[in-house]
């Protein structure tokens, strides 16, 4: 007998939901992760790698709210990126699972591609680069889009253009489809075996506790194999960078030759902890919104 597919659109509005929630309680650790990904060889001897203590004495310099700069970017984002990722992942799942509502490992793997392809030209591009020029402003000696929430942000986009807004679209896409292809693929093939380890049936949800650990355990696997394209896509849409750098592979070839292979992990921790907790928030909450639209 055939499983009852996922509905698009539910798997839009309970990941929009679930995108929301999580960007708000783990923006500070997406915040030391730019920090720690902007700062050079140069400056790395004066600079703590420790992302707690960078969120403390931020904090304690700063005030609370200069962790949460480029926070509202990040979470409309958020919440765009979650909703084209479960629309588009749930879609594309729908075209390639068989009749008894089962998809593969390989299938699972191209569906988070593509989902993660969308995603990355629909939402992450624009938001990650307005994120990641008001926290590159706010570290500068003179910034210049602090100056109000709105008015900054506003300022920052004009004077970015179209252009410097996307600017980060090769690595962005290549991070957004690494991350979702191993991301929504590795849960996908873990929530499928619990499944069939237990006798239920395909898309019927998993239990809190469950879908938590396997969602968090997803997000771990996914920081470590796609941690290099990261801090590339970081870097290229650091303010200036279109001076630094000529090209996507002009900017991992001159962090590999001057800064070494290392740097390419550097932000790890805090992007691990965001990671694991987003993973375990994001599933969780979209589980629990398509039973409720449902």
């Amino acid at each position: 007998m055939a499983t009852k597919k996922v509905d698009p659109w539910k798997s839009f509005i309970a990941g929009g939901t679930a995108g929301a929630i999580e960007g708000v309680i783990t923006y500070p650790f997406e915040f030391a992760k730019t920090r720690l990904q902007l700062v050079d060889k140069s400056q790395a001897r004066n600079t703590s790698r420790n992302p707690l203590k960078l969120i403390y004495n931020v904090a304690r310099t700063n005030g609370v709210s200069a962790v949460y700069v480029g926070c509202p970017a990040f979470v409309v984002g958020n919440t765009v990126k979650a909703s084209v990722r479960f629309l588009g992942f749930d879609a594309i799942k729908n075209l390639l699972q068989d009749k008894n509502g089962k998809l593969s490992g390989p299938r699972g793997v191209l569906a988070g591609l593509g989902a993660g392809l969308l995603e990355s030209i629909v939402a992450v591009t624009p938001f990650e680069a307005i994120k990641t020029g008001l926290i590159d402003d706010k570290q500068r000696v003179n910034p210049k889009y602090q100056n109000g929430l709105v008015s900054g942000t506003v300022k920052l986009c004009k004077d970015m253009g179209l252009k410097g807004i996307y600017a980060g679209v090769v690595p962005v896409s290549l991070r957004q489809a690494a991350n979702q292809a191993v991301r929504l693929g590795s849960y996908n093939a873990i929530k499928t075996t619990i499944q069939q380890a237990t006798g239920s049936k395909p898309n019927q949800p998993l239990s809190s506790g469950a879908t938590f650990l396997v969602g968090a355990f997803a997000g771990l696997v996914t920081v470590y194999t796609t941690m290099p394209i990261d801090t590339v896509k970081t870097r290229m849409q650091a303010l200036g960078s279109d001076k630094q750098y000529s090209s996507t592979v002009n900017c991992f070839v001159k962090i590999f030759k001057h800064e070494g292979i290392a740097t390419f992990w550097k932000g790890a921790t805090p992007r691990l902890g965001r990671l694991i907790l987003s993973g375990g928030i994001v599933f969780t909450i979209y589980e629990k919104m398509l039973v409720v639209l449902n």
